[in-house]
């Protein structure tokens, strides 16, 4: 088991409709805080920073390994379904970055990628509307150009969209399959940590740290909604 910092930029989210270079701005600032606690790797969990300034943090890391949701979910994609037709779908950042694509295609050149970007499913999400009639319509809007494609996998490139899959499987059917970026991270990163020789061996249960730039009302049942348990102390930076 491994122990965890979790930083969240409460005050600043969302990123998806911000400039390229506030995220980069942001990315900095975060990613030399993450440094500071004697980290052994990065994980850049955040879809839309991971498509603009995942390079940000590369570079402020130095021999610390960097991993990030695209690129674990690109791998997953092209492993579901090798020279099919992949459907990506995120925030207007991530998708208008073209970053999935670029990676889908170089690891597999014969995969065509169709993405559209989903603005509302975030706040949906974060009204906790899982299951809401408004919800199911406003997918099957977003989603009706990606699967007249008729798609083979459907990769949900934005972390809040893992708590819509049972909505997102009705939506699109039993024949695509859906690529969920966060998981195959957590995947990707226990196979990282153990090829590098850096994974933990304890039988001491794992310690997590939750850290925010901002505690807003409802910032403890999203959070325990999105981890399915309880937080415990969350803690507050002051930049």
């Amino acid at each position: 088991m491994e122990d965890i910092v979790y930083f969240g930029d409460t005050a600043r989210v969302p990123y998806g409709v911000k400039s390229v270079d506030t995220i980069g701005q942001f990315t900095a600032q975060i990613t030399d805080f993450l440094l500071q606690q004697d980290v052994k790797m990065l994980i850049v969990a955040c879809n839309t920073m991971a498509a603009v300034a995942a390079e940000v943090v590369r570079q402020r890391a130095g021999d610390i390994p960097v991993l990030d949701v695209i690129e674990a979910g690109a791998r997953a994609a092209v492993a579901e379904a090798p020279g099919g037709r992949i459907g990506v779908i995120g925030t207007p950042t991530t998708v208008n970055s073209n970053a999935y694509a670029r990676r889908i295609h170089a690891l597999d050149p014969t995969v065509r990628v169709y993405s559209h970007a989903c603005s509302l499913f975030v706040p949906l999400v974060e009204e906790g509307w899982l299951d809401h009639e408004v919800t199911r319509l406003t997918a099957q809007e977003y989603l009706r150009p990606v699967l007249a494609e008729e798609v083979d996998g459907l990769v949900l490139g934005c972390t809040h969209y893992p708590l819509l899959k049972p909505l997102l499987r009705d939506v699109v059917g039993p024949g695509v399959k859906l690529i969920d970026s966060a998981s195959t991270t957590a995947d990707f990163a226990a196979a990282s940590l153990q090829a590098a020789g850096l994974a933990h061996v304890s039988e001491l249960p794992a310690r997590y740290r939750y850290v925010v730039t901002d505690v807003p009302l409802r910032f403890q049942t999203i959070g325990e909604r999105f981890l399915g348990r309880s937080l415990g102390k969350v803690e507050k930076v002051d930049w």
